[in-house]
């Protein structure tokens, strides 16, 4: 079963491996997020990726985000067995806001031997710019950019260790599609992985 990256920390020696970071809320995962998840371990040159789940924002009141530790289950179940792919808690207790700069900043102290990656879609890439410490991550670790419906390469900000992930497929599953199905008390099962979905059904997780 996937792990947290937090137990990864008693595992000693640690091997050279390059992980690729899917930050996201997940609120829910669906098989979109595992669709495309699958073929960046496949067709890129990353060893494993790991959903890296952002935290609740303590100043916000988002009443359809799930807790923390229930959208981790929720990953959990999805990609269970899959050693490719893992699950990461360690932006719960970093300090909030959750910048990017200072997850990848932490991650590097923790894991020396690892080369991290960030995976975003082309609608983050439109706004990189706009990111605290921009410069600092392009310079210092690789991202690829895995295409949305509608992205145009040629207006694109493509430069050094920007890589556009060709081939992935377009997937236009939300999870605030499955959220309001839920809550209008349709049957999503198929847009979620077996065991996501009889978690969440179980708790009635989204139905109010």
């Amino acid at each position: 079963m996937s792990n947290l990256v937090t137990d990864l920390l008693t595992q000693k020696p640690q091997v050279e491996k390059k992980i690729g970071l899917y930050f996201g809320s997940f609120n829910p995962v669906h098989i979109g997020h595992l669709a495309i998840a699958n073929y960046l371990v496949e067709y890129t040159n990353i060893d494993q990726l790991w959903f890296v789940v952002s935290p609740q924002n303590p100043h916000k009141n988002k009443t359809n985000l799930l807790p923390d530790y229930h959208r981790i289950a929720l990953i959990d179940r999805a990609i269970e067995y899959d050693n490719r792919l893992r699950t990461s808690n360690i932006e719960f207790d970093l300090p909030k806001p959750s910048y990017t700069i200072n997850t990848l900043a932490y991650l590097n102290e923790k894991f020396p031997n690892y080369h991290f990656s960030i995976l975003m879609g082309s609608d983050n890439l439109e706004n990189f710019h706009k990111w605290k410490n921009y410069e600092t991550i392009i310079e210092n670790y690789g991202i690829i950019v895995y295409p949305r419906p509608g992205f145009d390469r040629s207006k694109a900000r493509i430069t050094k260790n920007i890589t556009i992930a060709e081939g992935v497929p377009l997937m236009e599953i939300s999870s605030s599609f499955i959220r309001n199905a839920i809550r209008e008390g349709k049957d999503v099962r198929y847009f979620l992985p077996q065991k996501t979905w009889e978690f969440l059904d179980e708790m009635n997780f989204y139905k109010k």
